[in-house]
């Protein structure tokens, strides 16, 4: 069975309108593993299963995996519980994740509880089982190793630094590839190992040359927390991987002006990443992922 990463969305917390919120799909056969799911998640499966990929049928998703609480990685949790059940997935949605997963998801139950009644009880009578989520929060933060493993895959998180909040790289393995995919992160070390020699590294990526535009915090802020293209080229040259593709890309610019022509400043700054990458000396295999990409 041949696996593909399915690229759901690559977008970051702005409202950009050809990204969706970053969300990605390890497909096995007919088994999909998601990895976040930010706004529109659903969706976009729909999308990535009407153009072929079978397993991302919206009531077949069932396994997720969490890198971070951020809002942008999250937003469409409520969607990836309720949209599949109401397309009658049959069976509990599997999660893993950080500490205060549960904590959100004991949440959005309640908070939609209205809904789950009368779905069960009033006209519709949908199952039981569907819109219910089984959380496993990963306890070891240090080295929390493998954390899933069924016939088609082994799935390894490991720390990652995305300052204060804890977030996790993570590692899939399967019968013919090896993905590993970032979460959001400074440049770390780590990663290079988790992903040394791996058929694909997802990687999230910043502008260099756009930084300079931000006030001196948001530097700060950008340089401690994310992967600068200048520094991801570091980490791709001590990983080797055979693909490397960005996502989550931070162009440092306005996405909220409708003056000027948005995809065309984006194509010129996805193009100076490249570039970027390249001159600071990785000659490697590089992509920039878009939306509904398959791999």
């Amino acid at each position: 069975m041949e696996t593909k990463l399915v690229l759901l969305g690559t977008g970051t917390p702005n409202a950009c309108p050809n990204a969706s919120g970053p969300s990605s799909a390890v497909v096995v056969g007919n088994r999909a593993y998601l990895i976040d799911f930010g706004p529109g998640v659903v969706r976009q499966a729909s999308k990535a299963y009407f153009n072929g990929i079978d397993a991302l049928r919206p009531d077949l998703l069932c396994t997720a995996f969490c890198t971070h609480l951020h809002t942008d990685h999250t937003a469409g949790y409520s969607d990836l519980i309720f949209t599949p059940w109401v397309l009658e997935r049959n069976t509990p949605l599997k999660v893993f994740g950080p500490k205060g997963l549960r904590h959100m998801t004991d949440h959005i139950l309640e908070a939609y509880s209205t809904d789950i009644d009368f779905r069960i009880h009033g006209f519709e009578k949908a199952n039981e089982n569907g819109y219910k989520v089984d959380v496993t929060e990963i306890e070891n933060e240090e080295n929390p190793g493998i954390i899933y493993q069924d016939e088609y895959v082994s799935v390894e998180a490991f720390p990652v630094s995305h300052g204060t909040l804890t977030c996790y790289g993570y590692k899939f393995v399967t019968a013919d590839r090896t993905i590993v995919i970032s979460g959001d992160t400074a440049p770390l070390e780590l990663v290079a190992q988790k992903a040394s020699g791996c058929d694909i590294l997802l990687h999230e990526v910043e502008y260099s040359a756009g930084i300079s535009a931000r006030e001196p915090k948001w530097q700060k802020y950008h340089r401690e927390v994310h992967t600068l293209s200048t520094d991801l080229a570091w980490v791709a040259k001590k990983a080797q991987p055979k693909l490397l593709v960005t996502y989550h890309r931070i162009y440092h610019m306005n996405i909220q002006d409708n003056h000027i022509n948005l995809a065309a400043e984006m194509a010129r700054r996805d193009e100076a990443i490249l570039d970027e990458i390249k001159t600071a000396g990785y000659e490697g295999y590089t992509v920039n992922g878009r939306d509904l990409d398959v791999f």
